[in-house]
């Protein structure tokens, strides 16, 4: 019986791949598989998986015929895992020698839905510990009791999909999936969801996974359209979270990551090509339109005169347009 399924999707990572592979030997098990994604490279990296399907003990790849974006390729995964538990890994990352088996250990041990781990950001200069925003260790908790405070950061910004291990019954229930076709900011609603509707989940720290930043082909270094999938993420998490039950508790913290997001997104549009930074504005000043305006006003006077000042200016001038027109 497969303990747990490692997906890892692949998109154009002929650089990276080499050393993500050499971390996956050197976690292999006869009861752990690794399933490679490949997502329509177009760099040669699907011939360096070709090659480790055959080396690694447990790698199964699947192709896809067509580009659908890391939401996708991860449901994809989803699919074709067999494993007890289920992790991620992205294919320009590493882990450290008996990661997953210490992680397996973790969650198998707690016996609950989910567990979040640490994990080290690295560049090719520097590496630094983040640590899950919750300072209760190795016990088990309800995950939406973690979701507040709203002007702190908590569980559900920390929303690294590969930050953790998850039992199968959150695949088998839906709970797992994310939204396909979302090129970024996929894990917020899948975070946000995991939180609302998980039964059970703990902090375990285990900082085994290192995180690549600084990626010139990384979607967080391009200002391109794909970019904007935020605002579809976000609007996401709105529109599931004013069904909750305690909506009225959960919407303030919501709709102020949200406007964080939008905010930073603004203050540093000039990284954006020409067109697409007058969608990100047109497209911000609708969605802050789409919230309920309580919620807003509530937190524009809670969120600092900078980034309100960003929102403010993008919602008066859609204003001014729509009544010049």
């Amino acid at each position: 019986m497969v303990k747990l399924s490692v997906i890892v999707p692949f998109y154009n990572v002929r650089a990276y791949a080499p050393d993500t592979l050499r971390s996956l030997r050197a976690n292999a098990r006869d009861d752990f598989e690794f399933i490679f994604v490949d997502d329509c490279s177009t760099d040669g990296t699907l011939e360096i998986l070709r090659r480790a399907e055959r080396e690694i003990p447990g790698a199964v790849l699947v192709a896809h015929e067509k580009n659908g974006g890391l939401a996708t390729a991860r449901n994809t995964g989803i699919d074709a895992a067999r494993g007890e538990y289920l992790t991620f890994l992205d294919g320009d990352d590493w882990v450290v020698p008996g990661h997953y088996e210490r992680l397996l250990a973790a969650i198998s041990g707690l016996g609950c839905d989910f567990v979040r781990t640490d994990h080290v950001q690295f560049t090719d200069r520097a590496r630094t510990v983040h640590r899950v925003p919750h300072g209760l260790r190795d016990t088990v908790l309800r995950p939406r009791d973690v979701i507040l405070p709203s002007d702190r950061s908590t569980p559900v910004d920390y929303a690294y999909a590969w930050a953790g291990a998850y039992h199968r019954r959150l695949a088998d229930s839906g709970l797992l999936r994310f939204r396909d076709g979302l090129r970024t900011a996929e894990d917020r609603p899948w975070i946000w969801r995991l939180h609302r509707e998980a039964e059970s989940f703990a902090v375990v720290g285990l900082p085994g996974v290192f995180y690549r930043r600084g990626v010139a082909s990384s979607l967080t270094q391009i200002g391109d359209v794909r970019q904007l999938d935020f605002i579809r993420a976000f609007d996401q998490v709105l529109e599931e979270t004013s069904r909750d039950p305690e909506a009225d508790l959960l919407l303030p913290k919501a709709v102020r990551t949200y406007c964080a997001v939008m905010a930073h997104h603004l203050e540093s549009i000039e990284r954006f090509e020409p067109a697409v930074a007058r969608k990100l504005r047109s497209m911000s000043a609708a969605s802050l339109r789409r919230m309920p305006q309580e919620v807003l006003a509530d937190t524009l006077n809670s969120l600092g005169d900078r980034r309100a000042g960003q929102l403010r200016r993008v919602r008066r001038r859609s204003v001014s347009r729509e009544v010049a027109a």
